[in-house]
């Protein structure tokens, strides 16, 4: 069974910052290329960063410079560093992967539960 665990949201100031971690079990996490998102209340789902197999990056128009997204293979995990907080970061952060399961040589895609940022003007 596939599970990804976001933590590390909370309550923050603008300017402000918070990391955000992506635990996964189940996956296999090398093999995966791993994304996050969020939805503020009201709209829709947004890709916010990728980072892929090897390592490289995207960010979402809005957020460049301000987020860094990294992973540790070993650790099976995903993690967003996010500075300057605006109040248009609002949101709930959910952790995307892409990969296959342990014992399977097909890809799906698998989401967490989702994380709130809420950040006070």
């Amino acid at each position: 069974q596939v599970q990804l665990v976001e933590s590390g949201g909370g309550l923050v100031q603008a300017g402000g910052s918070l990391r955000l971690s992506c635990a996964t079990s189940g996956i296999r996490f090398i093999a995966s290329d791993m994304a996050w998102y969020r939805q503020a209340p009201g709209k829709l789902r947004d890709l916010v960063a990728t980072i892929t197999i090897d390592g490289p990056t995207t960010y979402a128009d809005g957020v460049q410079g301000r987020l860094a997204v990294s992973r540790d293979d070993t650790r099976k995990t995903m993690y967003q560093q996010m500075n300057n907080l605006q109040p248009e970061d609002t949101a709930v952060y959910y952790c995307s992967a892409n990969g296959p399961q342990y014992g399977s040589s097909n890809n799906r895609t698998y989401w967490g539960q989702g994380t709130q940022v809420t950040v006070a003007s």
